[in-house]
Order: C-alpha cells, then structure tokens, then sequence
C-alpha cells in the first residue's frame, strides 16, 4: 500500500494538467457547473444565478452606450478643436461654392500681376517707379504735407478746405487700420510690412489703404478746386495708379483695391455730409496752436 500511495503520487505530480497554469482545463465550464449547482439546490440558486447574468448584461450595455457617448463627444470635440477650413463638407450650399471659386480666382490673378516682388523678376525694370507711385499714396506724405499748407495758409477758405481734408485723411486712417485689425487677411505673397507700413498702420491685405487714401485724396481735391480737365484726368488716373501698385507689388489682392476705392468713395461722402464750417475750423485751429505754443 506505501509503495501504491508513492506510485500514484509521483504519476500526479508528473502530470502536466496538475500544473496551476493547466488547472482552468481540468474544471468544467462555468455555465455546466452552475447548471449542476442549480439542479443540485434548486430553484433559488437558478434564480440568483439568472439576477446575476441579468445585472452582468446591464452593466455591459451601459459601458458600451457610455464608451458610445464619449467617443460621440471625442469626435465632437476633435471637430471643434479643427479650424474650419479643414472640415470637409460634403453639401456646400451654391453661394458658398461661388464664394470660394470667385476668392480663388482673386488670389491666382494677384499673384500673376505681382510682377514687381522681387528684385529680379519679370517687373524688376518698373519696380522703383512703381514703388514711388505707391509711395504717393502713403498716409505720412499727405498728412505732412495738410500740416505744412495749414501752417503757410492766411485765408480763411484755405484753412478750412485743409482742415477737412486732415480731418478726413484721419478717419480714413482710423477706419481702415481698424479694418485690416478685424479681418487679418495676409497678401497674396504673404510680405512682411516695412518701416512705414508699421508708421501708418497698414500691415494686413484687407481693405487697401493706399487704394482707400488716393480715391479719397483725389474726390476731395475735384471737388473744391478749379482745376483743368488734363489736371482732372490726371488726377482720376493717378488714383487708379496707386491701386494698382499694390497688386504688383504683391501687397495687396485685386479685391482689396477694389473695397479700397468703395471704401475711400464712402468716406468723401461722409466727410462731405459733416462738414465744418469756417468758424469750427478757426476754433480747432486756435485750439492747437495754444497747445504747440505751451509746448515751445
């Protein structure tokens, strides 16, 4: 018998099924052995046994609705988090595929015309004398040079005509880097700004100041002086000059010359609507040589 208890012994322990990692095979499945517990005890254990694959069963579909959800508001999130011009859509409506067809179209045609962007491109010849246009139409030369004729004037009609056109020259200013500050809009290059941009200003695309400031300038001067019709022309022409300036310097788009010249119109009629008499002037005008005269 101590010889048969060794034998059998030893045959337990060569066998691989004893082994803790080979246990789970010797035991019957879960469901067979419940099955034998529920004949064996009855009525109750099945019951019990039922609540407790009913109550496994809810939890599962409740973390799978909660895993549903979370990845409904992940992807929410991550569309937000994207800019919307990456977004696809897969129904644009007609207005906003025309949008995008005419801003497409604007942006290839201004980066054709910009001819005088580099130093030496197709436009390299014309590049001083286009830069000299544009530079006419700068804010610092006309508010200098409104300053210095007010200074020199002695009639009463001239300092009044002077002092509107300064007073229109700083809404146009005001009004246009508030626009260019709202909507941000790069040129077509994409340039950085130069020293006087910065001076008046004039660092984004949208609307062009220059454009704005040269339609502005020349209504302003049709208007109340008796110039001649070449002088007329020349003047309409170099208003138009300036715009373009900008699109072959690369600074601006061809719509943003074009909002410049509606926009440069709108403000001669504004200014045209307000304007100040000549006692009004002679007022400002005392008020800011008693503050030069403080100061000197």
């Amino acid at each position: 018998m101590p010889g048969s208890q060794a034998r059998c012994r030893t045959r337990d322990r060569n066998n691989v099924l004893n082994r803790p990692e080979f246990l789970s095979l010797n035991q019957p499945p879960r469901r067979e052995q419940m099955a034998g517990e529920g004949r064996a005890g009855g009525g109750p254990r099945r019951a019990a046994f039922r609540q407790q694959s009913q109550q496994e069963d809810t939890g599962r579909r409740g973390s799978r609705d909660s895993e549903g959800s979370s990845a409904t508001d992940g992807g929410a999130k991550e569309a937000s988090r994207w800019p919307e011009q990456d977004c696809m859509q897969l129904n644009p409506s007609f207005r906003g595929i025309a949008i995008n067809s005419l801003l497409a179209i604007d942006i290839s045609l201004s980066k054709r015309l910009g001819m005088c962007v580099r130093p030496h491109g197709p436009g390299a010849p014309l590049r001083s004398m286009v830069t000299l246009l544009a530079l006419s139409g700068h804010a610092l030369p006309w508010l200098c040079g409104t300053l210095i004729c007010l200074w020199r004037s002695n009639t009463l009609a001239g300092q009044e005509v002077l002092v509107n056109l300064l007073l229109a020259l700083i809404l146009d200013l005001m009004t246009v880097a508030g626009m260019q500050k709202l909507v941000k809009r790069r040129g077509p290059w994409d340039l950085p700004p130069g020293f006087l941009d910065y001076i008046a200003m004039d660092i984004y695309s949208f609307p062009a100041a220059h454009a704005s400031r040269a339609v502005m300038v020349s209504k302003f001067l049709l208007n109340h002086l008796v110039l001649a019709v070449p002088l007329r022309i020349l003047l309409y022409l170099w208003a138009f000059l300036v715009g373009v300036s900008r699109v072959l310097l690369g600074k601006h788009h061809l719509s943003d010359v074009g909002c410049g010249f509606a926009l440069g119109f709108l403000h001669f009629n504004l200014m045209e609507s307000v304007w100040l008499d000549s006692a009004t002037c002679q007022t400002l005008i005392s008020i800011g040589t008693m503050r030069w005269t403080l100061l000197i």
